[in-house]
């Protein structure tokens, strides 16, 4: 074989697409020197907008963080405004579950408002704002459609067991799978899961092709709390919550032959593979599990997020490898999903913050495209979105 040609084929079976994270990365708070939390939804969606002008965020100055607005930044001159004010959120976690829809052109949330649930869409333009549903809490859409999955609230249902799907422009609920089809389909499995109690449909996330849903069951507990107080929900009691689901849309099929555990779970670009905890891949088609090769293993409820390419991943978790296990410390990784290379991007002290009953964690998450990860961190004792970037 030619040398120069043996070479080049070497470097390129040498390079990896996690190669520019390895270099000088700019790490920052996206609002620096604010006395507040600025949280980022979750991991299965990004904050930043699909045209990469704005990032989405909940803002709360309260203890906890469960009473705040929802802002969006524009990237080029770092001005923030509000869409939404004086929302009640069931934690810092997850906040207002505040995701970008129909391009970009709107935010979709869900509020707790006089003792209910509500799911309400504002035009980030107009700042005209419109209640879709109540008794409702949403779940996960993309941020290019129209559609966003619902579910009813997992401690107390209220008839509200199904999985329905929501049009935001026209308004159409649609209900395409039912609870108790579930409960049939899998009997034995939810039997020892959760005994004779009836089952809920919970926290679905669309796939990025709209083709497929996964989600997990939920089983509310019995309470004396009063349904419109937000103590009902604001407990790790409220409900028991178990398995990984996967419901092919346009087939009207359960995909799996039996649950997977449910771990951190996010969508694969490809909206056929999603990425698991454990540096798995599972097949939504089928439920088969093939493990990424050569990567470290990591604690600490990891969060694994692929980037739009589909070639690589960030996760956060907890203790740092080959250090001391350092409380409250987390890290950041990028792998490239083909295995074996990998980096530690960054690694922080996430104690403090938000003092909600459910705690915040990092939930990385890229940019569109590619170039930034978004995650929560804790600066001067506040809940704050940072942002790492690759220098150009």
């Amino acid at each position: 074989m030619n040398i120069l040609l043996a070479a080049a084929l070497l470097a390129g079976a040498q390079e990896s697409p996690i190669d520019p994270w390895r270099q000088k990365v700019q790490i920052r708070p996206l609002v620096p020197d604010l006395a507040a939390h600025t949280i980022h939804s979750y991991y299965v969606t990004t904050p930043e907008s699909p045209d990469g002008r704005r990032v989405l965020y909940y803002q709360s100055t309260t203890p906890e963080g469960h009473e705040g607005e929802i802002r969006v930044l524009d990237r080029e001159s770092g001005k923030a405004r509000t869409l939404v004010s004086r929302l009640t959120v069931e934690d810092a976690h997850r906040a207002a579950c505040q995701q970008w829809i129909r391009g970009g052109k709107s935010v979709v949330f869900h509020d707790f408002r006089d003792g209910e649930w509500v799911v309400a869409i504002v035009d980030v333009e107009t700042l005209q704002e419109r209640v879709l549903v109540k008794g409702r809490q949403i779940g996960w859409g993309t941020p290019g459609g129209r559609i966003v999955p619902l579910y009813g609230p997992h401690a107390r249902p209220d008839g509200h067991r199904d999985l329905e799907l929501l049009d935001v422009e026209s308004g159409e609920i649609r209900t395409v799978l039912a609870a108790d089809l579930v409960a049939k389909t899998y009997a034995e499995w939810i039997s020892k899961k959760f005994g004779a109690r009836p089952i809920s449909i919970f926290f679905p996330v669309l796939g990025p092709d709209g083709a497929r849903v996964f989600f997990k069951l939920a089983a509310a507990r019995e309470s004396t709390i009063d349904p419109k107080s937000p103590e009902l929900f604001r407990r790790a009691t409220a409900s028991d919550r178990a398995g990984l689901l996967v419901f092919d849309l346009k087939a009207e099929r359960l995909t799996f032959r039996e649950p997977h555990s449910w771990g951190h779970p996010a969508w694969h670009p490809d909206g056929r593979q999603i990425l698991e905890v454990g540096h798995l891949l599972i097949n939504a088609e089928n439920g088969e599990e093939r493990r990424i090769p050569g990567l470290p293993e990591l604690r600490g409820g990891p969060h694994p997020s692929a980037a739009p390419d589909g070639r690589i991943f960030v996760t956060d978790f907890t203790p740092p490898l080959g250090d001391p296990r350092p409380k409250g410390f987390w890290s950041l990784l990028v792998g490239d999903l083909r295995g074996e290379r990998s980096v530690i991007l960054h690694t922080f002290d996430l104690t403090g913050g938000a003092k909600s009953w459910r705690v915040s964690h990092p939930h990385p998450v890229f940019s569109p495209d590619g170039r930034r990860i978004y995650f929560n961190a804790t600066i001067n004792g506040w809940t704050q979105l940072s942002v790492a970037e690759l220098d150009r």
